[in-house]
């Protein structure tokens, strides 16, 4: 929840010039009334507007929700779908977040799916049972693409980020996942990122791992230069 359309669409202008030339997608998910403008501000730039989540149904009597259809439609081409946020805040079930998946991809739109333990569980060694609850259950008859975030909930805001070496071993554990309960081609396929407190001194090291294809990036991606710096570390 920060910037105006205003405030958003400056921080395009600014970024346009380096992700003209990045050698990676850079998607910027930004709040719903910006984006419409932002996704007019970023056409034929290297920019790809997503929004930051949507409910289930088509449309209908759900004040103050948001449906798929109205995101293609401002623009938006991809979409973040169970986010730790989501799921702690306001309760969101795998089985729920199924359901958007799914609409998502019906309308059109490329779910990015976050998934991710909790400090307790990965104290209790949980986390492979619970990275494969949630795939299971999110992904039940999903048909298209998506993209896999992996955001250790302990990790997010906390300062102290999952290690590469660790978020390795996850990334190719969701492989493993997605062979069995989808096929090997979309295994082999989906884009895995990392999402959990980063910053520009530690992207780099994440991006050399071979399983770990992007970056989902909360707090350091309020500022477009650290934001750029980062970017940078793709192209390095």
């Amino acid at each position: 929840m920060y910037k105006t359309i205003d405030e958003a669409t400056q921080f395009i202008d600014r970024l346009t010039p380096i992700a003209l030339s990045a050698p990676c997608k850079v998607v910027l998910a930004v709040p719903f009334t910006a984006i419409k403008p932002c996704a007019d501000k970023a056409r034929g730039t290297n920019i790809i507007i997503a929004a930051q989540n949507m409910n289930d149904a088509s449309e209908g009597a759900f004040t103050g929700e948001i449906a798929a259809a109205m995101l293609k439609d401002a623009g938006a081409e991809y979409v973040i779908l169970g986010h730790s946020e989501r799921r702690s805040l306001f309760h969101e079930t795998n089985a729920f977040i199924n359901k958007k998946v799914k609409r998502a991809t019906l309308m059109g739109l490329k779910p990015i799916l976050c998934i991710g333990e909790t400090r307790d569980e990965r104290a209790d060694n949980k986390t492979a049972s619970v990275i494969k609850e949630q795939l299971t259950e999110c992904l039940r008859d999903v048909v298209g693409a998506f993209v896999l975030a992996y955001e250790p909930v302990w990790a997010i805001g906390t300062g102290k980020p999952a290690t590469p070496q660790d978020v390795q071993t996850v990334a190719a554990l969701c492989r493993e996942i997605l062979a069995e309960i989808v096929n090997a081609d979309v295994a082999a396929e989906t884009a895995i990122l990392y999402g959990g407190s980063v910053v520009k001194d530690n992207a780099g090291a994440y991006l050399q791992e071979p399983d770990i294809d992007g970056l989902l990036i909360g707090s350091a991606s309020l500022d477009p230069d650290t934001l750029i710096t980062i970017i940078g570390e793709v192209q390095s």
